[in-house]
């Protein structure tokens, strides 16, 4: 997501090598500017983080460790403005959310997302199909919500969105709902008719929160239309989505401070588990090629149930983990998304995410391969990885389509999976792994 920028500050860092070298500061500087502009950060936004960071730097005294915090500071403070983090919920349920933008920005599907997120977090989720302009809007959410496994209100008889998203309120009230998800309308452009529908759907249902949702491909035209929004209907948050097909990334850094609204969550891939809350402390790490270990935590902890996780451990310990585990797993690692985002959020491999964007959990041919190698075994060759001998192996390599050489090497690549999880998976181990993480995570990976 962020590599483009990322490798941009590293670039700017470099440049400082001896203390008290102004020339040094000046080149590092219009470094930094040519690489913001370049990534279509807005003009004023890159005049007033680099004023900051200047000054905070002669203050401190010109050298690459102060360079670094006063960019690393202002960073944090560019992204961050006065308002909620994540989702909030209400303190009586349910959580009304209204979730507008234009068509073509990603609403729909972010309205399901958004559901997906708070389905992994326990919580009871009904969406409503509320957006009558789009043809196929009201399917698409059906669809989703097939998908996704989440409850939908939707009345193709009613015309009228206000009395959707009003019936679908009384639903939610009746069923003890966490939260209400109103996807409505859109247009392809900003107009009078739209703004007077969304006003009546909000005073109809009075929500927690507006959302907004933006195409970050647009550039600063989603900067304009979400000032738009704001100053007509008046939004809580922005959503950014598209944002793994955006190479540039400014617009992250600037539509916050120019609407002065917080931006909440990013839209990281085009599956359901691809949106990510949007932190701007957690978001300056990964810029710095720091990582993001909390949020790595908090998806895995949303994804992987703690008591199945305990006895994965001890099966490890034990050294019995088998194949009908190791296919779990991957199901579970499914549900966290892109594997281009998750390597984004470990410490000093932010630059390796470039290079993985094409690997899909759910479809690269390695993960495939797998897949299908287990599907092939029986029940006992599952729970029991020492019974494939050459016989066996023959076997589940045609039923699977595979080679035997391929066999082979998926089951070594399983086996040395399953010897470096058993050195991590004792007290001691998992120790050793957080030690090594908190290590990691204070590097000064661009410096």
């Amino acid at each position: 997501m962020f590599e483009a920028l990322s490798s941009s500050f590293s670039n700017a860092i470099r440049k400082i090598r001896f203390k008290d070298d102004e020339k040094a500061l000046k080149k590092a500087l219009s470094e930094l500017k040519k690489s913001l502009l370049k990534a279509d950060v807005h003009h004023k936004v890159v005049k007033e983080l680099l004023q900051r960071v200047e000054l905070d730097t002669k203050r401190a005294g010109i050298g690459k460790e102060n360079f670094l915090k006063a960019l690393e500071k202002n960073l944090t403070e560019i992204l961050s403005v006065p308002g909620k983090q994540g989702f909030v919920f209400a303190s009586k349920p349910p959580t009304v959310v209204l979730m507008t933008g234009l068509q073509g920005s990603g609403k729909t599907t972010t309205t399901g997302k958004l559901a997906y997120y708070l389905k992994l977090r326990k919580k009871k989720v009904l969406m409503v199909a509320a957006d009558l302009q789009r043809v196929a809007a009201v399917e698409q959410l059906k669809q989703i919500a097939s998908q996704i496994e989440v409850d939908i209100y939707a009345d193709e008889n009613e015309k009228d969105p206000v009395k959707i998203a009003k019936n679908a309120l009384d639903m939610a009230n009746k069923n003890l709902y966490d939260v209400l998800l109103i996807d409505t309308a859109g247009r392809l452009a900003i107009d009078e008719e739209l703004m007077k529908e969304l006003k009546n759907v909000k005073n109809a249902v009075n929500p927690d929160e507006v959302f907004y949702v933006a195409d970050s491909l647009t550039g600063q035209d989603a900067v304009r239309s979400a000032a738009t929004f704001n100053n007509e209907i008046g939004i809580t948050g922005v959503i950014l989505t598209k944002y793994d097909g955006d190479s540039k990334g400014g617009v992250a850094l600037g539509i916050a401070h120019q609407i002065g609204v917080p931006l909440r969550f990013i839209g990281t891939g085009e599956k359901m588990p691809d949106l990510e809350v949007f932190i701007p402390e957690r978001i300056t790490g990964r810029l710095m090629g720091a990582g993001d270990i909390e949020s790595l935590a908090e998806k895995t902890a949303a994804v992987i149930d703690e008591k199945k996780a305990k006895k994965i451990s001890k099966k490890l310990q034990k050294g019995k983990f088998n194949f009908e585990d190791f296919l779990e797993q991957l199901e579970s690692l499914k549900k966290m998304g892109s594997l281009k985002s998750l390597i984004g959020m470990i410490p000093g491999l932010s630059n390796m995410a470039g290079a993985l964007k094409d690997i899909d959990l759910d479809n690269s041919k390695e993960i495939k391969k797998i897949r299908a190698m287990i599907n092939s075994m029986t029940p006992k060759e599952r729970q029991n990885p020492d019974l494939l001998n050459n016989s066996r192996k023959r076997r589940i390599a045609a039923g699977a389509g595979l080679s035997q050489q391929e066999v082979n090497k998926i089951i070594k690549q399983f086996n040395n999976a399953a010897k470096f999880a058993k050195k991590f998976s004792g007290k001691k181990g998992m120790q050793d792994l957080q030690n090594m993480m908190n290590q990691m995570k204070h590097m000064n990976i661009p410096r």
